[in-house]
């Protein structure tokens, strides 16, 4: 059994989102993304399928170009190689499910 936990210890910075593995699997990896009113993750891809929750806040999320308003409880998939990019609207807290076979360290390089 593992416990992990998307609202302890959290660390808004001022200059760019936060972001930390808060749970692994056999099979993903867990992050916490942390992010203020107005911080951005600019258009990347993910190497494999990812699933995005949204625990706490607003973000638009833009997909291939086309913007979607995330809220508080939503929750979107994405098969690997999507371009996509995330705006906070409101203070929020982002759930990022990857496979085991990426990295952490990619998500961080893209803040």
């Amino acid at each position: 059994m593992k416990i992990g936990s998307l609202t302890k210890n959290i660390i808004y910075k001022k200059d760019k989102p936060a972001i930390t593995v808060a749970l692994k699997t056999e099979t993903t990896k867990e992050i916490r993304i942390v992010m203020k009113k107005g911080q951005l993750m600019k258009e990347h891809k993910a190497p494999f399928p990812i699933v995005i929750e949204i625990f706490e806040g607003t973000i638009d999320f833009g997909v291939s170009g086309k913007k979607h308003l995330l809220k508080k409880g939503d929750l979107i998939a994405l098969d690997k190689n999507i371009p996509h990019d995330l705006t906070c609207i409101e203070d929020c807290i982002v759930r990022l499910s990857i496979s085991t076979l990426d990295t952490a360290d990619r998500v961080k390089k893209l803040v």
